[in-house]
C-alpha cells in the first residue's frame, strides 16, 4: 500500500509539510510506504482547456513544460492521495489550485483515474479561512469518484509562521488520528 502526499504551499518544510508529515508518520507506523510532494519552488500553472486529455486520454496532461505529469504517475501509483495546502484568502494555494484542476481534468477524461481510491485534506490556517480550503480539496476528491477519510476534527492546524503549527496540540493530533484512520481503511480495502 502507497500513499502521496502533495504540499500545496509556496513555503517548504512549513506548517503545511509539517501537519502532512505528521499524518505520513502514523501511516508509516502502520507500515505504509509513504511519499511527500512539495510543490514549493516547482513549476506549475493552470488548466489551459486545451482539452487534449480527452482526445488523447492517455492518462496525461498535454502541458509537458511542468511537473504535472510527474504528480499524475504519483497519484495513479498511490492507494491513497493527502493534498495539503495553506489558507490563502480563505482558499487552496495556487499552487494546489493548478495541481488539483490539471490532475482533476486528466482524471475526468480517462474514467476518473482516481476512482475509488482514498483521499484526506489536511489545511494549515494562520486564524481562518481554513473552512473553504478543506472543503475546495474535499470537492475534488468527491467529483473523482474518491473515498475520503477523516479524522476525530476537521483536518486543519493553526500557525503562521514557519513551524509554529507543532504547537497546536489539538490540530497535531488530528493529524496522527488522520493517518490512523486513513491506514486503518487502508487496511480494510486490501
Amino acid at each position: 500500500m502507497k500513499v502521496v502526499a502533495f504540499c500545496g504551499s509556496a513555503r517548504k518544510d512549513g506548517n503545511t509539510a509539517l501537519l502532512l508529515k505528521t499524518a505520513l508518520a502514523e501511516l508509516e507506523a502502520a507500515g505504509v510506504e509513504t511519499e511527500l510532494v512539495q510543490l514549493a519552488g516547482k513549476e506549475i500553472r493552470g488548466c489551459i482547456a486545451c482539452y487534449e486529455c480527452f482526445k488523447r486520454k492517455d492518462g496525461r496532461c498535454a502541458v509537458e513544460k511542468d511537473i504535472i505529469n510527474d504528480c499524475l504517475d504519483k497519484m495513479k501509483g498511490a492507494d491513497a492521495i493527502l493534498l495539503g495546502s495553506p489558507t490563502y484568502f480563505a482558499d487552496v494555494s495556487s499552487e494546489m489550485k493548478a495541481l488539483m484542476d490539471r490532475c482533476g481534468m486528466v482524471s475526468r477524461a480517462n474514467d476518473d483515474l482516481f476512482k475509488r481510491k482514498l483521499g484526506a485534506a489536511v489545511v494549515a490556517a494562520r486564524r481562518a479561512g481554513a473552512i473553504h480550503v478543506f472543503d475546495s480539496i474535499n470537492h475534488f476528491f468527491l467529483i473523482g469518484q474518491m473515498i475520503v477519510v477523516g479524522s476525530n476534527y476537521w483536518n486543519i492546524g493553526m500557525g503562521r509562521e514557519k513551524g509554529e503549527v507543532a504547537k497546536d496540540e489539538e490540530g497535531m493530533n488530528t493529524m496522527k488520528v488522520l493517518g490512523q484512520n486513513m491506514a486503518w481503511a487502508l487496511e480494510k480495502l486490501r
